[in-house]
């Protein structure tokens, strides 16, 4: 008996930024845990450059050179709840990880959530692109 309503689909599969400028590609990536990795950016090059984005605000200078596309950007999310998961998520726009919370709201919506001291969150919505 779901006292919830119905359970939406697991988070694998490919989701879209709310901005629509990357997707991301969620799998299994342990024993149950998934992971997230960049599929596409919207604008893949660095209009600076011309050269595919890299991720140049990583506080490790040796990470700096890494393309986005083909990023991994969660970690190891684990259920947490119905329709809930949580883990970690990389932002490339800052180089900073985060605790993450994703809940899936249904209809190929989720909203996923930054958090840093579990104090100061962040929310986006994903949208199911498959």
């Amino acid at each position: 008996m779901l006292s919830a309503g119905v359970l939406a689909a697991p988070p694998e599969g490919d989701w879209i930024s709310q901005d629509g400028r990357a997707k991301v590609h969620m799998s299994a990536c342990g024993v149950n845990r998934l992971c997230g990795t960049v599929v596409w950016l919207g604008e893949p090059n660095d209009p600076a450059t011309g050269k595919p984005k890299t991720d140049k605000h990583n506080p490790d200078p040796a990470k700096r050179a890494r393309r986005l596309i083909g990023l991994q950007v969660v970690y190891g999310l684990t259920p947490s709840g119905p329709n809930k998961w949580s883990g970690l998520v990389y932002n490339v726009g800052n180089g900073r990880t985060y605790q993450a919370r994703v809940e899936l709201q249904g209809h190929g919506i989720a909203r996923v959530e930054g958090c840093a001291l579990a104090l100061m969150c962040r929310a986006h919505t994903w949208i199911r692109v498959n």
